[in-house]
């Protein structure tokens, strides 16, 4: 079997997606996820003027040493848009190879571990009030855990609000990236936010009782003393975890948060490559693994590192919002159904008109994601359906403090 054609489609159903499209001689077609919020083109560059040409010809067996053949030889290695055009093609190989074996991935990885992946959802408000009612509204859609946002006082719009406004009319947490030719400036005020945010979970705990897992995403925004006061701050309300409480580009800067908090710390959504997670791991200063199968490599690398983080009780908290397509998305699910060290998934809803373009196997049943047991992936490319949604320029917002400084968004 060899590879006869490799193909790149950028589509916009609701937000912009990257897909690469591998076929074989024999007719076999695999699909792989390559978006990259806010700089899809240049992954789909990447691909189509400096990997497509060289799988042409190829065994598409050979996953593992197709993924190193292009990690190692392009000698400019990791970087997110290098990784996600790696994942592209690794995904597209593990599709083609669960086609030809008639088998779902998962079961190619070593079978599942167990029957279904609890999934957590994106409660917001711009008040209390509103957001007891976006966490009702997710717990009769049957998740079993909520991931907790809220506005502050003082702060016009932040981060994963879906009652704020949007230009383009959808959710603010379902697609932040706004349409335009620049990037959408938002305002940041870090000692309101610290100000804020444990009365708001002292609140959701009257409200909901403290059975309910709950969780948070602090999204880079804080220094890590001040990450290291806010996991105290939130320690009597038993969060599941706080996620990326301080860029963790500067790995040593978990060794402080962690001497000052017992809440649960999950970190790489940003991670490119197993080297990012290298001393969080080994050192054990996370608890939940973040990295995204499209922005990682996809799902050979993702196996590893959570293979890597089992020796050190490590569970995988897979990224997992409207910005991974459902390729990308199914991809993890598979990873996340065969591995022991299984923690929790992000499941955000994609869009009527998303779930048009990809034709997908996936179950939300009772709080429980399942891959499906289609060949393959299980996710399958409409080509006519996508050619009615071209690419919109889009950019994420970002934040400045009130003295006019750039600051993380």
């Amino acid at each position: 079997m060899k590879i006869i054609a490799a193909e790149v489609f950028v589509t916009s159903p609701s937000r912009n997606f990257v897909t690469l499209r591998i076929t074989t001689d024999d007719g076999v077609t695999g699909i792989g996820d390559a978006t990259l919020n806010g700089r899809e083109l240049a992954v789909a560059a990447y691909l189509k003027e400096h990997v497509a040409q060289l799988l042409i010809g190829k065994d598409p067996h050979r996953i593992e040493d197709t993924w190193q053949f292009l990690y190692r030889s392009s000698y400019w290695r990791r970087g997110p848009v290098t990784m996600a055009a790696i994942a592209a093609v690794d995904m597209a190989l593990w599709d083609i190879k669960g086609k030809v074996a008639n088998m779902p991935v998962y079961q190619l990885l070593g079978g599942a571990s167990r029957n279904g992946l609890r999934a957590y959802g994106h409660a917001s408000g711009a008040d209390l009030e509103s957001l007891f009612d976006s966490v009702r509204e997710h717990l009769e859609l049957g998740y079993k855990s909520v991931r907790i946002q809220t506005a502050v006082p003082g702060i016009k719009a932040v981060y994963g609000v879906a009652a704020q406004a949007q230009a383009s009319g959808e959710r603010y947490d379902y697609e932040p990236a706004g349409r335009g030719a620049f990037p959408v400036e938002e305002d940041w005020d870090t000692r309101a936010y610290l100000r804020h945010l444990p009365s708001v979970f002292e609140a959701v705990r009257n409200e909901f009782g403290p059975e309910l897992p709950l969780l948070h995403d602090g999204h880079h925004r804080m220094t890590p003393i001040q990450a290291a006061k806010l996991g105290k701050a939130l320690e009597p309300y038993d969060l599941f975890w706080l996620e990326d409480c301080t860029p963790a580009e500067n790995q040593e800067a978990l060794r402080l948060v962690r001497q000052h908090t017992t809440t649960p710390l999950a970190i790489g959504e940003i991670f490119n490559t197993v080297y990012d997670y290298q001393t969080i791991i080994k050192e054990q200063l996370i608890d939940y693994v973040r990295a995204a199968s499209t922005h990682f490599g996809g799902i050979s690398p993702l196996k590893k590192v959570m293979d890597f983080a089992a020796q050190y009780q490590i569970k995988s908290g897979f990224h997992g919002p409207t910005d991974i397509s459902p390729v990308g998305f199914a991809a993890q699910l598979h990873v996340g159904l065969a591995i022991h060290n299984y923690g929790i998934q992000e499941y955000m809803q994609h869009s009527d008109a998303t779930n048009e373009v990809f034709e997908q196997s996936m179950t939300f049943v009772d709080g429980y994601l399942h891959p499906g047991n289609k060949p393959g992936i299980g996710v399958e490319f409409n080509e006519e359906a996508a050619a009615a949604f071209p690419y919109q320029q889009a950019y994420l917002p970002y934040n400045r403090l009130v003295d006019g400084t750039v600051h993380d968004w």
